[in-house]
């Protein structure tokens, strides 16, 4: 069914998805934890010893043809749901720091989803990147002067401490060397500027990994990786911290998108440029293991109103460049009272007469 007669509604966590006549919802709902089951925890990329050379899981070039083919799409923006959802979300953090930034940077912005919600009382003027021209090309307006820079976010053209914020959404996980991408983020920050990004988590579309690979497992004897490696959210600290931020917060969310059947997924994936660039995917699945997984998915997740979930794991990261002006912690040793003497303090005893 076309992705045009499709409507979208927010569901709360918990609550049953509604059924629609004629036409299926998209249903996006934040779910604070789940009950997962089959195996989806094998296709994480640990990103926490970086020293020993620099990854090459994806296919840039890939990626990149990926995300023009998207932007050559007649209906296009009725695959940016996820985006604009995860875009307000970067910008409602932005919106919690009370200050104004004269200069912010969108790495992979592509069509403005993050920059289209925010005000020019917050950010001056905004630089957006991506490595998709033609994505580029359909920035949408916003209140801030905006100016589009070609560039791939694995090398940003940019002078050391240029940017007051720099902020990413959804555009991160496809970078083969994320280390050398945040420590460029820090570079390109001016002291005291902050770093907001949002990225897709280890948990993201666990049915469809578990669903294909039961399905590969049974028809053919074994399976490939169909759904791309993801960072795990215990590493995205240390990865911060290596890369000079500091004053870091690290917090997860899910989004979960609920689909007719496993060819709707797959549509909207391929509609959003995010199908699979890395280097060692399978490139085509016979018909008989697509429909075994369709089934498997559910009978494994499925709803009674007969639409199966998906689920976006988002990773969300604040970080700051070191300035003198920031709090730093006390120097060890210098404390006066130990926590020790606090179990020696006595009660205020009550005085009034009755």
């Amino acid at each position: 069914m076309s992705s045009a007669v499709c409507r979208r509604v927010l569901q709360t966590a918990g609550s049953a998805p509604a059924a629609s006549s004629g036409s299926w919802s998209r249903i996006v709902s934040s779910c604070c934890s789940r009950l997962r089951a089959g195996p989806r925890n094998e296709a994480r990329r640990g990103m926490s010893v970086s020293g020993r050379g620099n990854m090459n899981v994806f296919n840039r070039e890939m990626k990149k043809r990926q995300k023009n083919w998207a932007a050559s799409l007649q209906d296009g923006h009725h695959y940016d749901y996820l985006r604009d959802e995860v875009g307000c979300r970067v910008a409602d953090r932005v919106y919690d720091i009370a200050r104004t930034f004269p200069l912010a940077l969108d790495i992979g912005g592509g069509k403005s989803h993050i920059a289209e919600h925010l005000s020019k009382e917050v950010v001056e003027r905004v630089f957006l990147t991506d490595v998709s021209e033609k994505t580029l090309k359909q920035m949408r307006q916003s209140e801030m002067p905006t100016h589009r820079v070609l560039a791939d976010e694995e090398f940003l053209p940019f002078k050391e401490n240029t940017f007051d914020l720099v902020v990413s959404s959804l555009s991160l996980h496809w970078i083969n060397d994320l280390p050398g991408a945040l420590k460029q983020i820090h570079q390109v920050l001016k002291p005291d500027g902050v770093f907001i990004g949002a990225m897709v988590g280890g948990e993201t579309l666990y049915e469809l990994r578990c669903s294909l690979q039961l399905a590969e497992t049974e028809r053919e004897g074994g399976f490939s990786p169909h759904i791309s490696p993801y960072t795990a959210v215990t590493d995205l600290g240390n990865l911060l911290g290596q890369a000079g931020f500091n004053m870091l917060t690290v917090d997860t969310d899910e989004v979960q998108v609920h689909y007719p059947g496993i060819f709707e997924v797959m549509t909207d994936l391929q509609g959003m440029g995010e199908s699979n660039c890395a280097w060692n995917r399978r490139s085509l699945l016979h018909r008989d293991t697509i429909l075994a997984a369709a089934a498997i998915y559910k009978e494994m997740y499925g709803n009674e109103d007969g639409s199966i979930p998906a689920t976006f794991e988002i990773l969300y990261m604040i970080g700051w460049k070191p300035h003198e002006s920031q709090a730093k912690p006390a120097k060890r040793g210098s404390a006066t009272v130990s926590f020790g003497d606090l179990s020696k303090i006595s009660q205020p005893t009550n005085t009034n007469k009755s």
